[in-house]
């Protein structure tokens, strides 16, 4: 079975590409990098050729707004157009928990529209929502410049990336369920309180700051917007047991003889 995963070099991505690889696939990376791009369209055709599943991880920033809706939009609509003239049969997009009501946000309406181009194409398809996953909130702590970082208290059910990438395989075995799935991890917590652990085990001496007004990229959160449905698919890596694995330098290999 051949599988393109378009957005190969992003972070879920390349976790994506590798578990695949190891159970003997056929897999195309397809990413900027490689002369793919899914926006313009350069690439797509070669990249989907004989593709028989689709995998779309593309991202851009959260806080493009206006910009990242025209990503997705763009994007969706050259994977789809091409991926219906190479005979793609199953069609799978990487969403996130609670779009539906972040809706204030340009990034979020992208991803909506994104699901909903994917749901009208015709092809046959599956939408995986996950919820926001670990090195994200590290990613959102980290890259702040201010003194304080200005984050809502709201409950999340963040995941490991790579249990995400292991869910993402599974999806590309599986029938398309023509509808959408969701994935979260096991824990229930406090987005701050996630934030306050993150800076402290970097040694961030930023102060995070619990404010309900806070706005997550253009939408305002209220307690529950990032929590999945009851039927949502649980991971196994505890938050505690992956900031433990975050913090442990890099094993380096030793040369071959």
């Amino acid at each position: 079975m051949k599988v393109a995963v378009i957005g190969s070099r992003g972070r879920i991505g390349e976790r994506l590409v590798r578990n695949l690889r190891q159970e003997d696939l056929r897999v195309v990376e397809a990413s900027r990098r490689n002369g793919v791009d899914s926006f313009t369209g350069a690439g797509l055709a070669e990249a989907l050729d004989g593709a028989e599943v689709v995998i779309d991880v593309t991202n851009v920033s959260p806080d493009d707004g206006d910009a990242a809706q025209r990503f997705f939009e763009t994007s969706s609509r050259n994977l789809l157009e091409t991926g219906r003239q190479a005979g793609v049969r199953h069609h799978v997009v990487l969403s996130i928990v609670g779009t539906d009501g972040l809706l204030a946000s340009g990034y979020f309406r992208g991803k909506k529209m994104q699901e909903e181009m994917a749901a009208a194409s015709g092809l046959p398809f599956t939408i995986l929502r996950s919820t926001q996953f670990f090195e994200f909130v590290r990613d959102v702590v980290q890259n702040g410049t201010v003194r304080d970082i200005r984050i809502a208290p709201a409950l999340v059910q963040p995941i490991a990336g790579e249990d995400l990438a292991d869910m993402l395989a599974d999806v590309a075995f599986s029938d398309p369920c023509n509808g959408t799935l969701e994935v979260a991890g096991p824990e229930r917590l406090r987005l701050d309180a996630v934030a306050v652990e993150i800076a402290t085990a970097f040694e961030d001496s930023r102060r995070i700051v619990a404010d309900i007004a806070a706005p997550y990229f253009g939408a305002e959160l209220g307690e529950h917007s990032l929590l999945p449905g009851s039927g949502a698919r649980i991971a196994t890596l505890r938050f505690d047991d992956w900031l433990r694995d975050s913090l442990q330098p890099p094993r380096i290999s030793a040369p071959a003889n």
